[in-house]
């Protein structure tokens, strides 16, 4: 079995944490401070990622998803101190919406899984974060200052983070290469193209997606405002209109 994480270095304060046997690849998003680390993501919780945090820091981390599903909470049992967006409060400490069945018989077994992982008994992580954010919050790591923003569409509480000073925006499933979903009863199409709209304005040198390639250029926002828009004035960006295929991307309504 091959290593569950890949690391790479963003920059000197920068990494990236990759899941490359998940079907989805989820990247997690290490940034350090002068006191603090803040994990951006945790993934499906197959392995310990914690670890792969302390090959590069003893700093404090504060872990943060940014949106409750299970491929990016699943990490967030190894950190006593984790955030999550007010909206989805309820999904970690009460009851994810999706049965729980569902999403280990579904989700997570189609993924090629370490050996040491019993899938069985795998469970929807839940616990109380320590605190719950909204939008335009600051996370001061120390000499870097992160801001939230609340880009609801692929959930209600889905989460945007950007740094101004590098101009790094960290998209999480709001923008990737690959399918992006908002046809679940839990997604809201109209708010997704808002939230894209929300970033665009963004002063922005690089992003950063949730999953597949990190290799991806800044001109596919505008890109997916721009055919968003489309749909929309052709009264299809709702619910069940089917399935949008673009060059880089594509779009299940």
């Amino acid at each position: 079995m091959k290593n569950w994480f890949r690391t790479e270095k963003i920059d000197e304060k920068t990494y990236v944490i990759s899941e490359p046997l998940h079907w989805e690849e989820t990247n997690c998003y290490l940034l350090l401070g002068k006191e603090k680390a803040l994990l951006i993501d945790t993934g499906l919780g197959a392995g310990n990622i914690l670890d792969e945090v302390r090959r590069i820091t003893d700093l404090p981390v504060i872990a943060v998803p940014t949106h409750v599903h299970w491929d990016h909470i699943g990490g967030l049992e190894y950190f006593e101190e984790f955030y999550v967006q007010k909206e989805e409060s309820d999904w970690i400490s009460k009851k994810f919406p999706l049965p729980e069945d569902f999403v280990v018989k579904q989700l997570v077994k189609e993924n090629t899984l370490p050996d040491d992982f019993d899938v069985d008994s795998y469970k929807i992580f839940r616990g109380n974060p320590k605190k719950l954010l909204k939008d335009c919050d600051k996370i001061d790591l120390g000499n870097r200052i992160v801001s939230v923003l609340h880009t609801p569409g692929h959930s209600p509480g889905h989460m945007c983070f950007f740094e101004e000073k590098t101009g790094y925006l960290f998209t999480g499933d709001l923008i990737y290469k690959g399918t992006l979903y908002a046809n679940y009863p839990s997604t809201d199409p109209e708010a997704f193209l808002k939230s894209a709209e929300k970033i665009l304005k963004l002063d922005y040198s690089r992003i950063f997606p949730a999953h597949h390639s990190i290799d991806i250029s800044p001109e596919i926002i505008p890109e997916i405002c721009r055919e968003l828009n489309k749909i929309k004035e052709n009264g299809k960006l709702c619910h069940g209109s089917g399935k949008y295929v673009f060059k880089d991307w594509s779009i299940e309504l």
